[in-house]
């Protein structure tokens, strides 16, 4: 081969690199809008209660939780995060930072097919 023939390959092959780096910039520029928004993003990874564990542990610690759900979204993107999360693991997360998220809890009790709250449970069995 002679150097013309292999400036001219060179000069091929870069162009090529530049046209698909292009494609990726327009890519990253068009990113969808839940990718923008970390709830809408997270909510793919989230199950279970998890997003209402995140949800209370924002409101309940607003900078702690915004600061969790940015890294997690950050370790999903770099692909450190590949399961899905549940709430007991989110909620872990946050009690071994020493953030005690206190959730909503009713206890329900299932009796011949019918769901009933526990309060109504004891007035039956009491008899009042």
């Amino acid at each position: 081969m002679s150097d013309l023939e292999l400036e001219a390959l060179k000069r091929k092959r870069l162009l090529e690199l530049k046209k698909s780096l292009e494609k990726k910039d327009e890519a990253l520029a068009k990113k969808p809008e839940d990718e923008k928004d970390p709830k809408k993003f997270l909510d793919r990874f989230l199950i279970g209660r998890a997003l209402e564990v995140l949800d209370a542990a924002k409101a309940q610690y607003p900078e702690a939780g915004r600061y969790i759900e940015q890294t997690l979204v950050k370790l999903i993107r770099e692909g450190k995060i590949r399961e899905k999360i549940t709430g007991e693991e989110l909620y872990s997360v946050f009690l071994r930072l020493g953030l005690r998220v206190r959730l909503p809890t009713r206890i329900r009790v299932l009796e011949h097919g019918k769901i009933k709250s526990l309060e109504e449970k004891i007035k039956e069995t009491s008899g009042v």
